[in-house]
């Protein structure tokens, strides 16, 4: 009995002990499912949804460009193109063959399509190739019961309504490359275009825009099954160039006519540019729908680098139009004055070497003034030695030259004015008396870009304002500040720049003058300017030996380039223009009458007297609605064919 009972307490125990592990247990699962539900709600809630959410990234229109007047220069245009399920192709190589013989697709196409198609969601639509024609979309909607998981999709692509005449001020956008990928997600988006040169680079954060995002419902797979909400994407900055248009179209077709040149032309005392072109050009189209290998052949073996902009990156010796410079440098040490003169026998000695001028057979006496107009060579050999290098620098620089100017185009270049430090740091040796005089006719060392004569130029007519170049007018509406600066005065003597504006006024409208035969005939238009002539190679004795003796004998990447510095209207000076036509030959032949025709051009259009459109109607403008097929050689402003020189 008494040994029931023990093993009837032990059981009890057991089960007490049992049970209360078992109530733990409970109390803990119940506590646990409670802090779960309770206490970390919004944890596992949020995670559920974004199983169930996504989250798509809605791409930003990328910002509209416009000339000061407001018409469109770069917009986007919606496009068609073709594009593939792969989940729905079936076999895919095998629908992308069919596809290749209705659009006569490269290899190198189909290829793209497979090696996206092995990264990515097997139901994420892939592009096979855009900018379709009308021609092309029907082709493939008639084959389309032929071609599984195969569509046509819609798009924005870039247009560029002035085509070569915008090419390198706008320059053009791309696909983004390896090295362009950083923290932005935009950047990874398919078929994302990015600004790869011109103002498209350069202003490539606001023209870029903001995304927009869109919730989506996924199932299980990760394919869409609605949209739940959406935040709108924000569009690239409307940009407002200080640009007129049609003239840029004017310049680009004037500089055509030859086979190497590039021109500016800008205001004298804002520095707002109203024209900048290169040629030859290139049609930024190629970019963005592609180009064939003989077209890429054509582009990059032409002698006139169509990929580079002269006007900011094109370093030459300036030639004559520097003689100005020298010139002020003697007025201001004092070494002449605008009645010194000297007597030009067509040569000039230096320690038994003679220097020749360009006229072999003399200016006879000239001052200052007429030396500057008939562009006399042995006046500025003369005074250059008193005057020394280090005051010529010292005055260029103080005009602009040998410096950048932190221009909104990139790859500008400083060009070059040279002093004794400058030789000893790079060539490691003394300056020599006869590279001053080489330098002050601008030869030898001196480099300057077309840009920096045009602001020389203006500096010189402006009554010395050490304006800066800029295009960008407005951004969304708020102007440049440039338009109301007031620019800091440089420290010259107004009577010293008369002197420089009567002799630049007797190059152009004396007979005398080297660029006389381009005088605007019209009185109240008549420019004033600056020939110059810069030397690529010298002819040899053995090269006149052997019947070479002209610049028309050489070939032509050994032939002089031809230069000229001018302004318009002489009485009352607003538009300055630098023009090079690269191994052109003489500034008076062939640089000054392009200038002439520039000069006429922009005085009619007058865009310095008309304000400039800030708020700009992309609906109201000229290129709003165009075709698709659209290319530069048919479509923009198309100006009738001018006579030639």
């Amino acid at each position: 009995m008494e040994r029931d009972y023990d093993r009837l307490q032990r059981f009890s125990r057991r089960s007490f002990i049992m049970a209360g592990l078992q109530t733990s247990a409970i109390a803990i699962l119940v506590g646990r499912l409670g802090w779960l539900q309770l206490a970390q709600k919004e944890r596992y809630f949020s995670l559920s949804e974004n199983n169930r959410v996504n989250t798509v990234m809605i791409p930003p229109e990328r910002g509209l460009i416009f000339d000061r007047s407001g018409t469109l220069m770069a917009l986007n245009e919606q496009d068609f193109r073709v594009q593939i399920i792969p989940e729905e192709a079936g076999n895919l190589e095998e629908t992308l063959e069919k596809v290749g013989t209705i659009l006569d697709l490269r290899p190198s196409e189909k290829l793209k399509v497979i090696e996206r198609a092995a990264k990515q969601a097997k139901f994420v639509p892939i592009s096979i190739r855009n900018n379709l024609d009308w021609e092309q979309v029907s082709a493939i909607e008639v084959n389309l019961p032929e071609l599984p998981g195969v569509s046509i999709g819609t798009g924005l692509q870039r247009v560029y309504t002035y085509g070569k005449a915008g090419a390198h001020t706008l320059g053009y956008v791309g696909a983004v490359a390896p090295e362009d990928l950083n923290d932005d997600p935009l950047l990874a988006s398919p078929d994302f275009r990015i600004g790869k040169t011109g103002l498209e680079k350069s202003m490539e954060t606001l023209l870029r825009g903001k995304p927009g995002f869109k919730d989506v419902e996924v199932n299980v797979s990760g394919r869409v099954i609605q949209d739940l909400k959406i935040y709108d994407s924000i569009p690239g900055a409307k940009t407002v160039l200080t640009v007129q248009a049609n003239f840029q179209q004017f310049m680009q077709n004037r500089l055509a006519k030859e086979k190497s040149a590039a021109a500016i032309v800008m205001d004298a005392h804002t520095g707002a540019i109203y024209g900048m072109c290169s040629s030859p050009s290139f049609d930024p189209h190629l970019f963005i729908h592609g180009m064939s290998n003989a077209q890429w052949k054509e582009l990059s073996e032409n002698p006139g680098k169509p990929f580079n902009n002269k006007v900011i990156s094109g370093q030459y010796p300036p030639g004559s139009t520097f003689k100005m410079i020298t010139a002020l440098a003697a007025l201001e040490e004092g070494i002449v004055t605008s009645r010194t003169r000297h007597t030009c026998y067509g040569q000039y000695e230096l320690n038994n070497d003679k220097i020749y001028c360009w006229k072999r057979r003399g200016h006879g006496s000239v001052d200052i003034i007429s030396a500057i107009s008939e562009s006399c060579d042995v006046y500025f050999y003369n005074i250059a030695q008193e005057i020394g290098i280090e005051k010529i620098a010292e005055m260029a620089k103080r005009f602009g030259l040998g410096q950048s100017y932190n221009f909104v185009l990139q790859n500008e270049k400083p060009g070059l004015i040279p002093d004794k430090n400058w030789k000893m740091a790079q060539i490691g040796e003394k300056w020599r008396p006869g590279e001053t005089i080489i330098a002050s006719i601008g030869q030898g060392y001196v480099l300057a870009t077309p840009l920096q004569l045009a602001v020389m130029t203006s500096r010189l007519v402006n009554g010395g304002y050490a304006v800066k170049p800029w295009m960008v007018g407005a951004v969304n509406g708020k102007l440049n500040q440039n338009f109301s600066r007031q620019w800091p005065k440089i420290s010259i003597k107004q009577s010293y720049l008369d002197v420089m504006l009567d002799g630049m006024n007797k190059v152009v409208n004396s007979e005398d003058g080297t660029a006389h035969a381009s005088m605007i005939e019209d009185i109240s238009m008549r420019m004033g300017g600056k020939t110059g002539t810069s030397q690529v190679k010298g002819i040899s004795d053995q090269e006149r030996s052997e019947g070479i003796t002209k610049q028309e004998d050489q070939p032509w990447k050994y032939r002089d380039h031809a230069l000229f510095v001018g302004y318009a209207p002489v009485n009352n000076p607003r538009y300055v223009c630098s023009v090079i036509v690269e191994h052109g030959g003489s500034g008076s032949a062939a640089a000054a009458p392009i200038a002439r025709d520039l000069m006429t051009k922009i005085q009619e259009i007058d865009p310095a007297s008309q304000k400039l459109n800030a708020f700009p109607d992309p609906e109201k403008s000229v290129y709003t609605l165009k075709p698709s097929w659209f290319n530069d050689e048919v479509y923009g402003p198309q100006l009738p064919e001018e006579k030639s020189e």
